[in-house]
Order: C-alpha cells, then sequence, then structure tokens
C-alpha cells in the first residue's frame, strides 16, 4: 500500500519481519480470582501496562496448559486491538515488564516479537504503530468503523518502511527522548489531579464515615435546577458550539478539541445554553464512562446535547463541590453502582442523579475549596500547554522520521 519508501529504505509486510498473535476469546466462566492475569484492553494506558485493578484470572492449569502458547514473554510489545481512537493509539502501546509476568494474552490484545533483531528493532516498530502510515493502511482495510477494531488478518496485510538497523535504532533512540519528555509532562498533570482528590478528603473527610459531621442530604438539596440538553442534531455553520459527551473527560475536565455546532430558537436558549459555573453531567454511555462530569468555567454561550446534564447550584453549594464529589473515588463508586444498562449503554437519569446521597458542608468551606481548586488547575493548565508543546513536537519528529527526515 506505500507506493514509495524513502532512499534506502525497503518496504516489507508485517508477518515477514515480526511474529504477532491475539490472545483467545477466554469464556466467563473460565474467570477465576487467583492464578494467572488475563491482560485486557484496558490494562494498556498511557504507553504502559497497568495490572492493579485486574481482578480476572485463569487457572494455572489452563494458562499453562491449554493456553500456554498465549502466555507473554519479557520483551513483547504489546497493543490493543479494538475500540482503538487513532488519536489516542499511542497510549494503548506497551512493552511488557517483567515485574508484570505472568501474564496472559485476552482477545483484543495483540503481541508483537522480531522474527530476527537484526532486520527490525521493535522499539522502532513501536514508534510506526504510532504513524499515519500504519493508520491509513488500516483505516482502508477496515471501512465503516470510527474506531479501530482489527485482527490479525489485518496486520498481515500491512506495509512497513524499513530503514538500515543502525538507523531504526538511532530513530527510536531520538524518538524515546521526546517521548521522555511528554510523558514527564501527563505525570505533572496526574499529580495534580491526585492533588485535588487528597485535598478533597482533607477538607471534606471520607464521604462514607462523615467524621467531621457534616449535614447529610441529596444532590437535590443542592440545585436551582437539572435539566436535559437537546436531542436536536448539529448543524453546519451553527451558531452555539454544541457540547457532547466527548468533551467531557472521564478526569472531569471539558475538552473542547472537537465540537460541532447548532443553532437554537430564542426561546430554546435558557433550556441548552450553558453559562459559566454548571455542572454538566453524561448520562448516557459505557458503563465505564458513564456519569462523567464537567464543570463549565468558560464567558462563553454553549449549547448541551441530549446525552447531558445541566447542573445549577444553589446558594448552599459551591459548583466546584458538586463537581469534585462526583470525581472523587467514592462518587463515581456511587455512579458506577447505580447505573443500568439499556442496549449496551449505560443510564443515570436526572431524578436518579438529583437523589444521591451527598453532605453538605458550610459554603464558606466550600467556598474555600474552590479557591485552593482554581489554584490547582491553573498550574495544571500551564502543565497541558506544556503536554502539547512536547506532544507537537513529538508527532512531528515522528512523522519526518518515517519519509526518511529524521537524521542523528
Amino acid at each position: 500500500m506505500l507506493s514509495e519508501a524513502p532512499e534506502g529504505w525497503k518496504i516489507v509486510k508485517i508477518p515477514e519481519v515480526l511474529f504477532f498473535q491475539e490472545g483467545p476469546g477466554v469464556r466467563k466462566w473460565q474467570f477465576h480470582d487467583s492464578g494467572v492475569k488475563l491482560l485486557n484492553v484496558g490494562n494498556i494506558n498511557g504507553g504502559r501496562i497497568n495490572l492493579s485493578s485486574t481482578k480476572i484470572h485463569l487457572s494455572e492449569e489452563e494458562a499453562y496448559g491449554k493456553y500456554g502458547h498465549f502466555l507473554i514473554d519479557d520483551g513483547d510489545l504489546l497493543i490493543a486491538c479494538s475500540g482503538i481512537v487513532v488519536d489516542n493509539f499511542h497510549n494503548k502501546i506497551a512493552f511488557i515488564s517483567k515485574t508484570d509476568l505472568p501474564l496472559c494474552l485476552n482477545t483484543s490484545t495483540m503481541r508483537f516479537k522480531a522474527l530476527d533483531e537484526g532486520i527490525i528493532n521493535l522499539n522502532f516498530f513501536k514508534y510506526f504503530l504510532q504513524t499515519n502510515h500504519f493508520t491509513k493502511q488500516l483505516r482502508k482495510l477496515i471501512t465503516g468503523s470510527a474506531q479501530l477494531n482489527f485482527g490479525p488478518s489485518h496486520i498481515k496485510k500491512i506495509d512497513v518502511f524499513l530503514p538500515p538497523l543502525e538507523e531504526q535504532k538511532k530513530i527510536a533512540a531520538i524518538l524515546d527522548a521526546v517521548d521522555a519528555l511528554r510523558q514527564k509532562d501527563a505525570q505533572l498533570i496526574a499529580k495534580y489531579n491526585a492533588l485535588s482528590q487528597s485535598l478533597f478528603l482533607d477538607m471534606f473527610g471520607d464521604p462514607v464515615t462523615n467524621q467531621y459531621g457534616f449535614t447529610k442530604g441529596t444532590i437535590r438539596d443542592l440545585l436551582s435546577s437539572a435539566k436535559y440538553g437537546t436531542s436536536a442534531k448539529a448543524q453546519d455553520g451553527g451558531k452555539y458550539p454544541y457540547l457532547r459527551m466527548n468533551n467531557i473527560t472521564y478526569e472531569g475536565e471539558m475538552d473542547f478539541t472537537s465540537l460541532k455546532y447548532i443553532n437554537l430558537e430564542e426561546k430554546d436558549k435558557p433550556k441548552y445554553l450553558v453559562r459559566k459555573g454548571d455542572v454538566l453531567f453524561n448520562r448516557t454511555n459505557s458503563k465505564e464512562l458513564v456519569g462523567k462530569t464537567g464543570l463549565f468555567n468558560k464567558n462563553e454561550e454553549m449549547a448541551i446535547a441530549g446525552y447531558l446534564i445541566r447542573l445549577r447550584t444553589n446558594n448552599l453549594a459551591n459548583p466546584y463541590f458538586v463537581w469534585a464529589y462526583l470525581n472523587s473515588k467514592h462518587g463515581k463508586i456511587v455512579l458506577r453502582h447505580m447505573c443500568k444498562s439499556i442496549v449496551g449503554m449505560a443510564n443515570i437519569n436526572a431524578q436518579e442523579l438529583q437523589n444521591i446521597k451527598i453532605l453538605q458542608p458550610p459554603i464558606t468551606l466550600q467556598n474555600q475549596f474552590a479557591e485552593r481548586i482554581q489554584h490547582i488547575e491553573a498550574q495544571k493548565q500551564q502543565a497541558q500547554a506544556a503536554l502539547q508543546k512536547s506532544d507537537d513536537l513529538f508527532n512531528s519528529l515522528l512523522q519526518r522520521a518515517f519519509k526518511g527526515e529524521l537524521t542523528a
């Protein structure tokens, strides 16, 4: 599919230089609470393997017997191959660490090994998987899908640009250095998120034990209104940015990078436009993502879609407190346990949301919390700007590298 390689580079099919294998379709009745862990798509995040929340195991008998050829080896390159969003695919690629073993592949996860380390460097191939060269080919092989779901039948048709081995190693080393920079920025943002969680617990305590003896009530007690968004479709040339469920991250951030637009009649503006300080709740999504909650903090008119609920607080609550509670570990556990599935999607309606039990600390304490959170958020925005720059630098070098333009 790649018509012209840079000078001195070869074009090869992946099976010519790499062994690759997708995990087996293990059934639920085979799951155990102990034994050998099964790798899942959700365990590959941020370019790392994280098995801390994994509870699914195979029995040792099956893992080392029937599924022995799916056991992952030290040095394997692992990827998720289901539900992949192209812009974030780099987060779903990682090398295994020896400390994570033993570990077994599962369905929708795949591993790669070099057939001959004298021909291809696996770290170089990791970066190839993040290029437009790879994703463009994959998109052509997988038609009619907004997300990438692929398997060995697709991988075997992919072409790779392959320079001499020493050049592969040099390219991988340069990209490693820039990738380390953006990983450092991402880790700083994660620390700010952890600081916000810690501040909530320091000031309000554990919502379960209520150690400070605050008044108890429901979210309804803290609201002046809870309104659904509009079900109208986005329109070309619309006047108002149209916030949808993808505009709220799991961590509770507002993400304005991908916006559609909509027009509203005058009578509908009070119902569907948001204002600074509104809390936005994602009522319908997958079970893992339903309940995403953002805080709208712009002096700009935007509309909300029907999958969102707009919450406006009354004089008993600061919106930062409600937002922080719904994004706290306790809040997310509550939301996960109460959501119900409807045709593959999970849902929490406005009445159920308002009935959630919540502490009601004094408004003065909530306001102090909001001031501190805004300071943390300001610092985090600087870190996010730095991450954007390091991301841009990495992506520029990545694309240049696979055009043969990047030299040591």
